[in-house]
């Protein structure tokens, strides 16, 4: 009895660390690896993927085991799969064998996973809303209990925010970085402008010839032509 209640007291300090670390999260990888890293602390499984929520699109972005070649490039449509089905339906699915043959499974070329037996997903959730899904796998059979259904749907209520928060700022920064780049690559075209006496059109092919001969990128050869413009002219 006493080993039964050490085991519930495990997993109520793990979802309270889930709590706590969420609420310090940086990143949208770390806190996805935060996120895998307790899942498979709660259940024991062979795979954990995690699924963001972008547009219409489920994109693969944290996994257990290493797959750089398609985390960050996995995607698949809400209602796709069994992974796009909790999506859509916002319910959990634990298959305990032969996963593959659920009329719901998608195959994926690049993911050994799909050849495993046992899959648990479950929806990541903020406000009622989705924002991705959290999949553990295992190679055999494996019945996935109540209680382990409730655990990892437990993180999903506890993380669905987080992710969502640290996806928006995510895209702030990288829509802030755009806008300084457009800002940097105007003020590159102005200095072509002058100095070669072109119009804008041309000072801008000007930038993109530059960019694939040197095989840099816009933003790069703009900041380039800034910075000689500025040392010529005594700004440095």
């Amino acid at each position: 009895m006493s080993a039964v209640l050490n085991h519930e007291d495990l997993d109520i300090h793990l979802l309270h660390e889930v709590g706590s670390h969420m609420a310090s999260a940086d990143a949208l990888h770390d806190v996805l690896a935060r996120v895998v890293e307790f899942a498979v602390a709660l259940v024991k499984c062979d795979s954990c993927f995690v699924y963001v929520l972008e547009g219409d699109e489920l994109v693969l972005r944290a996994s257990k085991n290493p797959h750089a070649e398609v985390v960050d490039r996995l995607k698949l449509h809400v209602g796709q799969g069994i992974t796009g089905w909790v999506a859509e339906h916002l319910k959990p699915v634990a298959v305990s064998q032969k996963a593959s043959a659920d009329p719901r499974f998608k195959f994926f070329n690049e993911l050994p996973e799909d050849a495993y037996e046992a899959f648990l997903s479950v929806p990541l959730l903020s406000g009622g809303r989705v924002v991705g899904v959290l999949n553990v796998q295992n190679r055999q059979q494996h019945v996935y209990s109540r209680k382990q259904i409730q655990l990892i749907s437990t993180i999903g209520f506890l993380v669905g925010a987080e992710i969502e928060l640290a996806r928006l700022e995510g895209e702030n920064l990288h829509l802030s970085d755009q806008l300084k780049t457009r800002k940097l690559v105007e003020r590159a075209k102005g200095i072509l402008q002058r100095e070669l006496g072109v119009n804008e059109e041309q000072a801008y092919l000007a930038l993109q010839r530059q960019s694939r001969q040197k095989r840099k990128s816009m933003k790069e050869i703009a900041e380039a032509i800034v910075l000689s413009d500025e040392i010529k002219r005594g700004a440095v």
